[in-house]
């Protein structure tokens, strides 16, 4: 049977014309992702708008209508006009020079987002403003490097930050109360490397409070060089009731000279640091702070178990105030430790008893002396050494015979000073003669974390 001409003619045009649509629909998806890659490939169509790097200029895409525009040099002018009208904006893979500040002013859940572009910031900031906290929430900035810029945060409540690298700025990342207060911020996954001031709270201005409370700083990594700081809380700053977890300071690396991981001049009460690491390669460090507790400092961070100091330091904690450093800790026993004797009258090497790297907070000694000559008079003197290397008053104990001492109540309390973590127990004695074979041993139990 002959098949009919005109439905095979339809047929054939019917495909064609499918076959052309589904070219175009391609051909539209592809002008949707144009230059995204990996995570973006899925991601991208969920953001306002999609800015990619195009020889000297940039293109912006609208990704609600498929709509274009080519901008000239400046990214700042293309980020600024897609925050302006919508909320978010993904960024391609490439070099984005800023000319002005970026702000995003007053906005629930904006997005500033990338898998791998570079912003040149040209010493400009990038801002999240909001006139007050409940103007400005939820706020998300990640996945680029930043050359000579700062991501600056004001009033704004729970704002994110992460996998983000900050290079060769004098500060990074910037927190500041101007009206209200910046709650409940997440820094995440962030590089800290040649920055002047990594983290900085500022100081509270106007009727502002200066909290910053209820924030975190996760897997952050802090290259400290000299004349610079990795965490700074400045006065009446308020870093409260928030965690450092599973963060990292190097310092001495890069020069040997006035370096600090944290320096607080405001409060950090109980905000806790575990699993935080202070490491320095400093083999003669000049002003190398792990911590540096100012003047205005109420109360210094908790030190427990979850802080580590590697290395030489000026100071692990530089407390020139005498603020009290709190934390807490497990049981620990030392026994017979053996203790060298100087003779006519003079201390000689100690004994340290230590439970590095972890803090001693309490330690009860028992000194025991024997095999004495006759006439022979053994001192043994016992000091405490806290962790922002002050040394305590010294208790002295005389002896004349075999005999084994514990320390008193009254000792104990000439040794302990009012506020301060103990970092080692220096022992040390004496005989009255030129010579001596007399035996000292130093025993105790305490805690330590």
């Amino acid at each position: 049977m002959k098949a009919n001409s005109q439905v095979t003619i339809s047929k054939r045009v019917l495909t064609i014309i499918v076959a052309v649509l589904l070219t175009l629909s391609l051909f539209n998806t592809y002008l949707i992702l144009e230059r995204t890659s990996g995570p973006a490939d899925t991601s991208a169509v969920s953001y306002d708008y999609v800015l990619s790097q195009s020889r000297n200029s940039y293109l912006l895409k609208n990704m609600a209508t498929g709509y274009s525009t080519t901008i000239a040099k400046s990214a700042s002018d293309a980020i600024n006009s897609a925050l302006n009208d919508g909320k978010s904006i993904y960024l391609n893979p490439g070099t984005y020079a800023l000319t002005s500040d970026i702000t995003v002013s007053n906005k629930m859940n904006a997005k500033l987002v990338s898998d791998g572009a570079t912003i040149n910031g040209n010493g400009y900031k990038i801002i999240v403003h909001g006139d007050n906290y409940t103007l400005s929430k939820y706020t998300t900035i990640s996945g680029f490097m930043l050359i000579n810029g700062t991501i600056r945060v004001e009033d704004s409540f729970e704002t994110t930050i992460s996998n983000i690298v900050f290079e060769n700025t004098s500060i990074g990342l910037e927190f500041a109360n101007l009206s209200t207060w910046s709650e409940y911020n997440q820094i995440n996954n962030c590089q800290f490397i040649n920055t002047t001031q990594g983290i900085v709270f500022r100081s509270p201005v106007g009727n502002a409070t200066g909290s910053y409370a209820s924030s975190e700083i996760n897997r952050c990594s802090f290259n400290v060089e000299d004349n610079s700081v990795g965490i700074s809380v400045e006065k009446n700053a308020q870093f409260s009731d928030s965690q450092l977890q599973d963060v990292r300071f190097w310092l001495g690396e890069y020069g040997t000279s006035n370096q600090t991981g944290i320096f607080t001049d405001g409060s950090m009460e109980q905000t806790l640091l575990q699993g935080v690491v202070f490491e320095s390669f400093a083999a003669v460090p000049d002003s190398l702070y792990a911590m540096d507790l100012g003047q205005n400092c109420n109360p210094a961070p908790i030190v427990d178990s979850g802080v580590s100091f590697l290395g030489n330091w000026t100071a692990r904690i530089h407390n020139p105030y005498g603020k009290w450093i709190s934390g807490v800790g497990g049981a620990f026993e030392k026994t017979n430790q053996k203790v060298p004797v100087g003779v006519n009258n003079q201390y000689t090497d100690n004994t340290t008893i230590q439970t590095y790297p972890l803090k001693m907070y309490d330690f009860k000694p028992e000194l025991s002396v024997s095999n004495m000559a006759p006439g022979e008079i053994v001192t043994v003197r016992v000091r405490f050494e806290f962790t922002d290397n002050v040394f305590s008053g010294s208790v002295e104990k005389t002896f004349n015979g075999t005999q084994s001492v514990w320390l008193t109540d009254n000792d104990m309390m000439t040794l302990y000073a009012s506020q301060s973590i103990i970092w080692a127990i220096y022992v040390d004695a004496k005989s009255n003669l030129p010579s001596s074979s007399a035996s000292v041993t130093v025993s105790g139990y305490g805690t330590a974390g």
